[in-house]
């Protein structure tokens, strides 16, 4: 079946699809012998396709992992600066897997990685509005005043947000755990709707991602998801209802 160039390079675990279209304009990838073009779509399973004078190599054994991200650790295959990886935290065998969405560095929690391409995109799509629950750590008091602007529409940086679930999860001498669930992934949305309550956050975590969760996955460490999860999850981004 033909698919896009870039899209089947990503799913061959060559480059993520944003490096696939560089190197497609760079001249570097061939299909049939002939150089190919943005745009250009091809069937891996008929057509000789090349990247860099090499023939593609066979497709990797499909794989998403949950992922229990620890804080410190960046949302990227590779670092210019030399930091730890998500990457590092998984076998030097298993190939690409690309995240699904970003933790920032300081974030830890819930991270699906996959080089399943059609369900990365599910995944990623804001159509599919999946929703994403956070436990936030706040030192001090919480206002009801706090809880009540975030669970409303809100605007930050600019821009219009959806209105959050928001509950107190846990309440300690001084300091609160929020329950904080939305169903975008706009970058550090949590952290900005905290700072726009006027709440300052001292951890951050996400807990839930549709129907998963961390249960039985330690900190830093990982699972394969089960086949019928992710036939689940297929599922659920089609029907809008994960």
């Amino acid at each position: 079946m033909k698919q896009r160039l870039q899209k089947i390079l990503s799913m061959y675990g060559v480059a993520s699809r944003r490096t696939a279209e560089r190197l497609i304009a760079e001249g570097r990838v061939k299909v049939n012998g002939q150089k190919a073009r943005l745009g250009d779509s091809a069937d891996p399973d008929a057509d000789d396709i090349e990247v860099g004078g090499r023939p593609l190599a066979g497709r990797p054994e499909p794989r998403t992992v949950l992922l229990h991200k620890p804080r410190g650790v960046v949302c990227t295959l590779s670092d210019e600066k030399g930091r730890r990886t998500v990457r590092d935290l998984l076998p030097p065998d298993w190939g690409r897997l690309a995240p699904v969405g970003r933790l920032d560095i300081g974030t830890e929690g819930l991270l699906l990685l996959t080089n399943d391409g059609a369900l990365h995109q599910k995944l990623t799509h804001p159509s599919h509005g999946i929703e994403k629950e956070y436990h936030v750590w706040i030192e001090g008091d919480v206002p009801v005043a706090a809880v009540k602007a975030m669970s409303l529409p809100m605007v930050i940086e600019g821009r219009p947000v959806q209105p959050a679930r928001v509950s107190v999860a846990r309440r300690g001498a001084a300091s609160f755990v929020l329950s904080v669930t939305i169903h975008e992934g706009r970058h550090h949305q949590v952290r900005l709707m905290c700072a726009e309550a006027g709440l300052a956050v001292n951890r951050l975590k996400r807990v839930r991602l549709g129907f998963l969760t961390l249960e039985g996955v330690p900190y830093g460490s990982y699972r394969e998801l089960k086949p019928f999860e992710i036939k689940r999850l297929h599922q659920a981004t089609h029907d809008h209802a994960i």
